[in-house]
């Protein structure tokens, strides 16, 4: 009988140490950070992962959410492509978050993607992408190609007279599908097969001498050329570090890269490279209380005179819309979240309002910047005003009939307009 109390009582403690852990659990809402720290993409993503850890202790000095502290759960990754799933079912399941904030190569996003919408999880992904996606567990917070690919292509070929295209990527799923879009709409507004180079390299690759002899030969031959670049991580150092090697200007041959911001030319020699563009839809040189806010801010954060960029400010856009949501849907709910989250409108940094559409995709503006000696971009155009992120492209035969559109009736990633038929999750 003594035995028998014994036992009772320690599974009753058990059971109250249980109900006690898990009610401090639930003291705070959780928020997963699913970044590469180490790697190939550690140069770009680590600056992500510290974005995240501001916005939650700025929402922690506002009081946090529902009445709750916001908790950080940070993983690495390790730009592990197979990694990214293992690591978003732990923060799933282990760790019990609330929303993820998370990925930077399309690879990493279609290797969570099936965890999240097995488990119904909520992942913001903030850096731009090839599009033909939308997920209901997904929001999209960084440029389709609508926003800033075919912007740029148009801007080359308005305002620089381009005729000649090398379209330069890494080697993976982004790079291929934009490339793919690009080469159609190229070829759409009368620009010759043999007109267009197209150049894969691997992840880290850092011998560009060959592949920059060939770009320059290929634009010696009598055609304004420019070189489309979705090379990605720290392959973007040796690239540039050549291109300044083989003497070419972007009075020569001019490149513009969907890849390259603040944060990868502050391990740069910038000087050589004046004059050469990226695309984005924010630039730190942006002038506007707003991103001098911002700006002033992250130093205080980082205690270091760091740069900002675009998929930061996707991150932050991203944050507090998905902070407004759960105040709205008064809970943190995956399902009450995703619908309160359509229709979000919040600041943008460039002096606008970012709008989440119906497509999990943002309005936002297109702006193309041209690299200074000192790192940053000075703006030398930009969309009068914001762009609706299209999921589909309209120039691949597959995609020109599907929308995306999560409210009722349809609630649908891909919907096809010709059949009246939803195609699948995403």
């Amino acid at each position: 009988m003594k035995l028998k109390s014994i036992a009772a009582g320690v599974a009753l403690s058990l059971g109250a140490s249980v109900i006690s852990i898990s009610a401090m659990a639930a003291e705070t809402i959780k928020v997963g950070v699913l970044h590469s720290l180490s790697g190939t993409m550690a140069i770009s993503e680590t600056t992500l992962k510290d974005t995240v850890l501001m916005m939650v202790e700025e929402q922690n000095k506002k009081g946090g959410l529902l009445g709750k502290q916001l908790e950080a759960v940070v993983v690495d990754p390790a730009s592990n492509w197979p990694l990214f799933a293992e690591k978003t079912r732990e923060l799933l399941t282990k760790e019990n978050v609330d929303v993820i904030f998370g990925c930077w190569t399309s690879v990493s996003r279609k290797s969570a993607l099936p965890v999240l919408e097995e488990l119904n999880g909520l992942m913001f992904y903030p850096v731009q992408y090839e599009g033909e996606e939308s997920s209901k567990n997904v929001f999209y917070t960084g440029a389709a190609p609508n926003q800033q690919a075919i912007p740029a292509v148009d801007y080359l070929a308005n305002d620089l007279g381009v005729e000649r295209w090398v379209l330069a990527g890494t080697d993976y799923v982004y790079p291929r599908t934009t490339n793919k879009i690009l080469e159609a709409y190229l070829k759409s507004k009368g620009v010759a097969a043999e007109d267009i180079m197209i150049n894969y390299t691997p992840f880290g690759h850092s011998d560009w001498q060959s592949i920059v002899s060939d770009i320059k030969k290929f634009g010696g031959e009598g055609k304004k050329t420019a070189v489309v670049s979705t090379i990605n991580g720290d392959a973007n150092v040796p690239f540039y570090k050549e291109l300044g090697n083989q003497g070419i200007s972007s009075e020569d041959i001019p490149v513009v890269a969907f890849s390259v911001g603040e944060e990868e030319l502050s391990g740069l020699d910038t000087k050589p490279l004046v004059g050469h563009l990226a695309a984005w839809n924010y630039f730190q040189s942006v002038e506007n209380d707003a991103n001098t806010a911002f700006i002033k801010q992250w130093k205080a954060f980082t205690s270091e005179e760091r740069v900002t960029n675009d998929p930061m400010e996707a991150t932050y856009i991203g944050f507090n819309m998905w902070a407004n949501a759960v105040t709205k849907a008064g809970t943190t709910d995956v399902d009450a979240v995703e619908q309160a989250m359509i229709g979000q409108e919040t600041p943008n940094l460039t002096g606008g309002v970012a709008v989440m559409n119906k497509n999990h995709h943002l309005s936002k503006p297109v702006l193309i910047g041209e690299i200074q000696d000192n790192g940053q971009f000075e703006v030398v155009w930009e969309t009068d005003g914001v762009v609706a992120g299209d999921a589909w492209s309209d120039f691949l035969p597959g995609s020109k009939d599907l929308i995306s559109d999560w409210t009722s009736p349809t609630k649908c990633g891909n919907y096809n307009t010709v059949t009246k038929a939803c195609s699948g999750s995403n």
